[in-house]
């Protein structure tokens, strides 16, 4: 897993429109990349609320939701949801993995691999500046808002 004052992996992603996004994209101002395993469930819908409500208070911060899930997929969370921020489909894992998420899982005695709830602020510059794993997605926007405001 990344860890404080590491570089954020580069990559080159499709978002939810299917432009192509890159680190490069979001370098100069501190973004938030929130991990997350699903479109459309529970507590992956949860976060993702959370984040759209409280959007207006991360002016100056791009938040970017990263999941496995298709292109398509993703355009159709964020019309449901009226998300107004940018889904990334990293439906290799490349950027899952190299950021440390991409991890063995349990279910009901199945062990499988996916996507373990886990979010990033990273500075101007391209440096993680705190790292929320196994994230419990009520409440979690705002932890993140008080982490960006005080950094």
């Amino acid at each position: 897993m990344l860890t404080l004052g590491q570089d954020f992996p580069s990559f080159e992603l499709p978002d939810q429109d299917g432009n192509l996004k890159t680190l490069a994209d979001f370098s100069g101002s501190p973004f938030i990349v929130y991990f997350y395993p699903k479109d459309d469930t529970s507590g992956c819908t949860t976060e993702a609320c959370e984040f759209r409500d409280s959007f207006p208070s991360f002016s100056g911060a791009n938040v970017i939701g990263v999941s496995p899930d298709s292109v398509k997929s993703h355009k159709k969370f964020v019309d449901k949801y009226s998300l107004p921020f940018i889904l990334l489909a990293d439906t290799d894992q490349a950027l899952s993995r190299e950021a440390g998420v991409w991890v063995e899982k349990s279910m009901y005695g199945k062990k499988y691999m996916g996507v373990e709830r886990t979010t990033f602020l990273v500075g101007s510059d391209g440096k993680v500046l705190k790292v929320w794993n196994k994230v419990k997605p009520a409440g979690h926007a705002a932890e993140v808002l008080a982490a960006l405001t005080s950094a």
